[in-house]
């Protein structure tokens, strides 16, 4: 007597179970998205997470650079974002390390505010073009440049790259 054969492979079996076990990690946020309080900003796309674990991690707004410390809206970016994150709790979606060791993501803090959007639409931060694919980012920018917010407000504004490859020389 001949056994019906199962139509299903147990090898699909086991790839549906690991999508399944990747999928419900992915939306816990495991193992890239990091929660907190914010209890330090550096400049305007840099901010210190104080996790639940009590570790402090470092973290670099993605897509965005802000005017360094000693430039012009330096510190005015950088009061921005302590306004729009220090001391409230933040979400951070990472998606790379930097090379000085700095989780790089999008942030979001006090409920749902995003840190990496409001600096831009603000004017003070510039889309990082070299590191962004964000049309809405972009979009955000161009209407900020439009209105002449922040930064924008001066004849020619120097972005930070161009700042730090100058002071370089």
């Amino acid at each position: 007597m001949r056994r019906k054969r199962r139509s299903t492979k147990p090898g699909i079996l086991v790839t549906l179970a690991l999508l399944l076990l990747y999928s419900i990690l992915e939306w816990t946020g495991t193992p890239n998205e990091l929660a907190g309080y914010v209890v330090g900003v550096a400049d305007g796309d840099t901010l210190t997470l104080l996790t639940p674990d009590r570790k402090r991690v470092r973290i670099r707004l993605a897509e965005i650079d802000a005017p360094e410390k000693a430039q012009p809206f330096g510190q005015r970016s950088k009061r921005a974002l302590s306004d729009i994150c220090l001391n409230k709790q933040a979400r951070v979606t990472v998606r790379d390390i930097d090379r000085y060791g700095r989780s790089v993501g999008l942030v979001l803090c006090d409920g749902d505010k995003d840190a990496n959007a409001t600096m831009v639409s603000s004017g003070l931060a510039w889309v990082y073009a070299q590191y962004s694919a964000s049309s809405a980012l972009r979009r955000l920018e161009d209407v900020a440049r439009r209105e002449k917010r922040g930064l924008w407000a001066d004849h020619d504004p120097l972005p930070p790259w161009e700042w730090r490859k100058q002071r370089r020389q």
